[in-house]
């Protein structure tokens, strides 16, 4: 048997047939066996019709990308073949219906037919053919009958009547591949004997519960893709906390809803993608204004207008760390995988709670939907996150002078809640003085923009004990780099072990804080590097554009070249996209790749 360290998965099909049910059925049974997992998914935006890609990699250790080329391609339809079979490994392996893919042009001993339409037919549940599918990737990978039968039950435990004809589905695609197929895969891994105990978490159950973890108490959203699975997270999760979960009947009704709740008391959060995000920026602006903390999740997708709405991208950071009218100052952070995401939700509650600001936090479709394998969250996995909390006036502040925006050398005021003694105050979008009363006096204005303003310095000054606020790996002082933000880094750190084979020195810095950015850590990251390379899912290299505009000096007085490697095409980087850009930045500086330096 073929021992490999993992094995990419790739399952096509026609959307609403059951191919992203297929693909994560799969990957949890995996998962259940002891295998790491990490997942990609692709999808029209129509419910019915159009083209599924559902990706799996499974590893005996940790896997940290989807991968790039399918060791397994399994086809449902002709057209998952047509436009996966460039990507399909040498000596890859085709599993495929023959109802929905006649005759694939391929070796035969490299095409495994499984009749898993007709299977369905048979047992009088055409739906269930990815059932059947299922069945046989659970024999061809060792898996277990048992084990894919209590996953399918404990997924399908809201659909009782249709269980039976599942499991039935299931076991005969199980029981056809055990007789036609009986020397099973090459490609297969051996799960290990004692599996350690691990979260099988997507991206989106990660952001709901941490914000849970945080002391959410309250959401408000509506949905849009591809952020509506967070909700569906608090809606399902919200009640075991007595919390308040409400579908508002818009973007701009669920950010003012999230406003009005925090102003209230309640830690507060919604989420949204790009066109609701752009309708949530003057209340945005308001709650910067009247200093009200929010949390604010923004699953990214392709723009502009309505673009791609099922598609990944990074193309919001410009709208996150600048969009509105006037100087609104706020908080952007960056989570990079699923594990990330829920604990920068612990910290975007704990930023927006202390400094009474909005806090954004941008995720993407692909890191949303992916399914990853995790360990159980733990006191260490946050122990370099500040706790911070809501200050609230004691009673010498309340007792007859209480300015609610009393300017402060940080910028942060206590915060008095609604029903305190001595703690009413007018809560203004216009400009107001110290004590929340409106007006348009220049000099107050300028003050308090300047007070709103020191909230955001006194967080960068403390951003140097923040260990987190920026993730630095590699070879420490190498004269390459690498730096991005987000979802890109587990692409980053597999180019990266391709590279190190090259004896190549190479370091990378992902910063987890977008606004303000850790300044002393990129600059001393900066410090000593001949080029950094700066992959990002937009088209404007939006991340290379700030890095330019904010750190010139250093870059020009100490010639440091930035490649930018932009990509919007609604997917993520391949490894290889990101290893060939490597190379190409250090041929261009003069250095040798096979020869060593120059």
């Amino acid at each position: 048997m073929d021992n490999k360290p993992n094995v990419v998965v790739r399952v096509g099909g026609e959307a609403g047939e059951g191919t992203i049910t297929l693909g994560e059925l799969f990957t949890r049974i995996a998962a259940r066996a002891g295998l790491e997992v990490y997942t990609y998914r692709t999808y029209p935006s129509s419910i019915k019709g159009g083209q599924v890609l559902y990706q799996t990699r499974l590893g005996v250790e940790r896997v940290l990308s989807e991968g790039d080329d399918a060791d397994l391609l399994v086809a449902m339809n002709a057209l998952a073949w047509t436009e996966s079979r460039g990507d399909l490994k040498e000596g890859g392996m085709l599993l495929y219906d023959p109802a929905g893919l006649p005759a694939p042009q391929i070796e035969r001993e490299r095409a495994l037919p499984l009749p898993a339409t007709e299977l369905a037919r048979q047992l009088d549940w055409l739906r269930g053919k990815n059932m059947v599918m299922v069945g046989a990737l659970t024999w061809l990978f060792e898996l277990g009958l048992e084990r894919a039968e209590a996953v399918v039950q404990q997924r399908m435990a809201h659909y009782a009547d249709l269980l039976p004809s599942n499991l039935a589905a299931l076991g005969a695609g199980y029981h056809y591949a055990r007789e036609h197929y009986p020397e099973r895969l090459p490609c297969r891994l051996q799960p290990p004997e004692h599996p350690e105990e691990r979260l099988i978490l997507s991206g989106a159950d990660a952001l709901a519960l941490g914000a849970l973890a945080a002391g959410c108490r309250f959401y408000a959203g509506y949905p849009i893709t591809p952020a509506t699975p967070v909700m569906e997270a608090m809606a399902k999760y919200l009640p075991a906390f007595d919390g308040t979960f409400i579908q508002a009947e818009d973007e701009i009704a669920a950010i003012n809803m999230v406003v009005g709740a925090s102003f209230a008391g309640r830690p507060a959060m919604t989420a949204t993608s790009g066109p609701g995000l752009s309708l949530m920026i003057e209340t945005l602006g308001m709650a910067s204004m009247a200093e009200v903390p929010i949390v604010l999740v923004d699953v990214q997708r392709g723009g502009p207008s309505t673009g791609l709405p099922t598609k990944t991208s990074q193309g919001d950071l410009f709208l996150a760390l600048y969009g509105g009218h006037g100087d609104a100052p706020r908080f952007v952070l960056a989570p990079d995988s699923v594990k990330d995401s829920y604990y920068e939700m612990i910290n975007a509650f704990s930023l927006a709670e202390h400094y009474q600001m909005p806090v954004i936090v941008l995720s993407d479709q692909a890191m949303a939907a992916r399914v990853e394998t995790i360990p159980y969250p733990d006191r260490e996995g946050f122990a370099w996150c500040e706790h911070l909390s809501r200050i609230i006036p004691d009673e010498t502040a309340l007792s007859g002078d209480y300015r609610r925006y009393r300017r402060t050398e940080d910028g942060i005021s206590p915060m008095a809640l609604p029903g305190m003694p001595g703690g009413m105050y007018s809560a203004e979008s216009l400009e107001h003085d110290e004590y929340g009363h409106p007006t348009q006096a220049p000099h107050v204005h300028a003050a308090m923009m300047a007070k709103r303003a020191r909230k955001v310095e006194t967080a960068r000054r403390r951003l140097v004990n923040w260990k987190a606020a920026a993730r630095r790996w590699g070879t420490h002082g190498a004269p390459f780099g690498v730096m991005g933000w987000g979802s890109t880094r587990g692409a980053v750190r597999e180019a990266m072990q391709i590279i190190g084979r090259e004896k190549i020195p190479l370091e990378a810095l992902y910063p987890h804080t977008l606004l303000p950015m850790p300044d002393k850590a990129i600059a001393d990251y900066l410090h000593g590097k001949k080029s950094i390379l700066i992959p990002e899912l937009n088209a404007s290299s939006q991340f290379a554009r700030m890095i330019e505009h904010r750190y010139y000096k250093q870059l020009e007085e100490e010639g440091i070249h930035i490649y930018m490697l932009p990509k919007e095409e609604g997917r993520p980087f391949k490894v290889r996209e990101i290893v060939q850009a490597i190379l190409d930045m250090v041929d261009r500086e003069c250095w040798g790749i096979r020869g060593g330096w120059r």
